[in-house]
């Protein structure tokens, strides 16, 4: 009869766990892809009675006015809010820098929301002038 020791059945577990490991760092990488692209579409809706516009980035820029940081140009009755990504795919506001969004347009709609009727005010980074 043949049994298998100990060393053998280490190196089997040792075998699958690497395995497994491999799969799912392989998943996770493919979700981190699935998050890292920014959104292509134009957006032009009205929310809660405020237009939102939000334009995608044309050849790398087209934020702050043709900015080099490639990313979407969102507006509030037309006036721009301030935008910014997050190394996990995630948007963030100059409005709410405490919340997390997933796309340019639910980021938008909650600024909508934290604004309350108020008109949004330039932003004018560090630095620079609105």
């Amino acid at each position: 009869m043949n049994k298998i020791t100990r060393r053998q059945a280490m190196g089997t577990a040792a075998g699958a766990l690497s395995a497994l490991g491999i799969a799912g760092a392989t998943a996770h990488a493919a979700a981190a892809d699935s998050r890292a692209s920014i959104p292509t579409g134009t957006v032009d809706e009205v929310y809660q009675g405020r237009r939102i516009q939000i334009t995608p980035a044309a050849n790398g820029g087209g934020h702050h006015g043709g900015g080099h940081d490639g990313l979407p140009t969102v507006r509030i009755d037309g006036r721009e809010l301030h935008v910014m990504r997050n190394a996990d795919g995630t948007w963030i506001s100059v409005v709410n820098h405490y919340e997390t969004y997933s796309d340019p347009t639910s980021l938008a709609r909650a600024a909508v929301r934290e604004l309350q009727g108020a008109v949004l005010a330039p932003f004018a980074p560090m630095g620079g002038t609105a």
